[in-house]
Formats: C-alpha cells, sequence, structure tokens
C-alpha cells in the first residue's frame, strides 16, 4: 500500500550581521606636572686686573717732551712743568703696573626640572599609577 505523504514546511533561516558603535568610558586620565629642585654648583675661575701706581720723582731739566714708554710690565708716563727759565723739568714720573691674579670661583646655583605624572583611573574606579619622566 502506498503511503500518503504529507507536506513539511522546512523554515529557512536567514542570519544577519549589524555592526554598531557606542562610546564606553573604561577609565579617567589625569596629566599632571611636577617641579622638582637641585642644587648644582656652578664653577668658573675669575680673573682680576688690579693696578698698582708709583709716582717717582725726577726733578731733571729735559730738552724735549719725554713719551710714554714701556719697560717690562711698567708703562712709565712722564709728567712735566714749565719754569720762568723756559726750560722744561722732568718733576716726576708716574709708574703703572698691572697685576693680574686668578681665582677659582663657586657658587651654588638651585636648577628646576619639571616631569610628567599621568594618573589613570579604570572605570572600576581602581588608580593606577604611571608616572612618566
Amino acid at each position: 500500500m502506498a503511503e500518503k505523504i504529507d507536506s513539511v514546511a522546512i523554515p529557512v533561516v536567514e542570519e544577519e550581521l549589524k555592526i554598531g558603535r557606542r562610546e564606553v568610558e573604561t577609565g579617567r586620565v589625569r596629566i599632571r606636572t611636577v617641579t622638582e629642585e637641585r642644587t648644582e654648583t656652578a664653577s668658573d675661575r675669575l680673573v682680576h686686573s688690579d693696578v698698582e701706581i708709583d709716582r717717582v720723582p725726577v726733578n731733571r731739566a729735559v730738552d724735549e717732551l719725554p713719551t710714554i714708554r714701556e719697560e717690562g710690565d711698567t708703562m712709565i708716563v712722564p709728567v712735566v712743568e714749565e719754569r720762568l727759565v723756559k726750560r722744561l723739568f722732568l718733576v716726576e714720573e708716574v709708574h703703572i703696573r698691572r697685576r693680574v691674579t686668578a681665582e677659582e670661583f663657586e657658587h651654588p646655583v638651585k636648577l628646576r626640572s619639571q616631569r610628567v605624572v599621568v594618573d589613570r583611573q579604570e572605570s572600576g574606579g581602581e588608580a593606577i599609577h604611571k608616572g612618566v619622566e
């Protein structure tokens, strides 16, 4: 005997993919700078120049005006005057010597520098500290 076949409906299913975006806060970041000071010593060599002046009396007659001259490290500047007899008299010489001295100089100096500190807080409230230098 022949069996009767009833019709059966087989559903066809199709899946669709939809992609969407939304903002989700996962944490916050706080950035701050920290200024730090350190002391360093600035050092250098200081050079001083001193002048020593001596007045040397001469009081002698000369025929012409003497010129400024140097003898070693001494500059000699003649000082003259005219007298009634219309002659030049070398009254004195001014001897000028320059002395150069040097000394070491040190002075503490404060220097500042900054570094960046980044603090990140996760959404659960847990703070994570990350220092960036």
